[in-house]
């Protein structure tokens, strides 16, 4: 029997375990995918935890995963454009693809280039779609100054890139063991805490055109303070701010599209952007591997491979 990643209540990653669970069986215009990489986000943890049951609850025994990369299984009736044995890159919606098989919908694959390794393939999702709704949300353009914050985090350091690709001056907010990333990848690092307003206008060439939230707890209001317009405000996680402000909230949903991620896999097949790869876990160190992202200082993404 396949396993797959389980939890039965909601709880710490303690909850957490991998099961044997029924072969999965695709549908019309569904395609059975065998899971080769598939990435781990914050917003698991916290959907798991049950501190968004309001909006995203979670039915027991659950499942978990949104990201996804593989190999073609087995298709469902009337899909075409893929055949089995096709590698892939996708996404569901079912909390499903911390497993070693998935459902997912035809309309939600892509053809992995050879140029993307298996664990970017599966780590792009979320984050990937999550930075381009961003970048788009607040207009940036060539000779914008751009602050990010969360830099190197999984959204940001794709969100800096893209703002790097669309030629902004980019202004990236992290902890200094992630600033020779930042700097790797033409990113001006700046240390986050008290005091960081007067290091941003230290080193910003000019006023400060946009401002990405992707880490939340007042950055909102930083923004503000640095005098960008609330319409070129975005934040992904402080919504309580954003209203207040005016500010966007552009996320995951916004560009959650297999067009969106055959554009950001095209970037990185040529070398455009890059996904970091903080960590590769097995499927059955998944409690491990939450352990991490949930302490929120990896540069970059975490990364199952079943």
């Amino acid at each position: 029997m396949p396993r797959a990643v389980r939890y039965d209540r909601y709880g710490g990653v303690d909850v957490l375990s991998v099961e044997d669970v029924p072969r999965p069986v695709p549908g019309r215009g569904q395609v059975l995918v065998e899971v080769r990489a598939a990435g781990i986000n914050p917003g698991e943890a916290v959907i798991r935890q049950g501190l968004l049951h309001d909006r995203w609850p979670s039915t027991f025994p659950s499942g978990q995963g949104s990201d996804l990369a593989g190999v073609v299984a087995e298709l469902g009736e009337g899909v075409t454009g893929f055949a089995t044995g096709d590698k892939v890159i996708g996404f569901t919606h079912d909390r499903a693809s911390h497993a070693e098989l998935v459902v997912v919908d035809a309309d939600h694959l892509i053809h992995r280039p050879e140029e993307v390794s298996w664990e970017a393939a599966g780590a792009l999702f979320v984050v990937g779609t999550t930075a381009y709704a961003c970048v788009r949300a607040v207009s940036v353009h060539n000779g914008d100054i751009v602050v990010v914050s969360g830099a190197a985090g999984g959204v940001g350091s794709i969100t800096v890139q893209l703002a790097r690709h669309r030629g902004a001056t980019v202004i990236g907010l992290a902890s200094p063991g992630n600033h020779d990333w930042l700097r790797e990848h033409d990113v001006i690092p700046v240390e986050y805490g008290e005091g960081v307003e007067d290091r941003v206008r230290a080193v910003s060439p000019g006023p400060i055109d946009a401002f990405i939230d992707t880490f939340g707890g007042g950055y909102v209001e930083l923004a503000v303070a640095l005098g960008v317009p609330p319409q070129r405000i975005n934040t992904t996680i402080d919504f309580g701010a954003a209203q207040k402000y005016g500010a966007r909230t552009a996320g995951n949903n916004d560009a959650a599209t297999a067009e969106v991620l055959e554009e950001l896999a095209a970037l990185i097949a040529k070398g455009a952007i890059e996904i970091p790869i903080a960590a590769v876990y097995p499927l059955d160190e998944v409690q491990a591997a939450f352990e991490e992202v949930e302490q929120r200082h990896t540069c970059g993404k975490i990364v199952l491979k079943p």
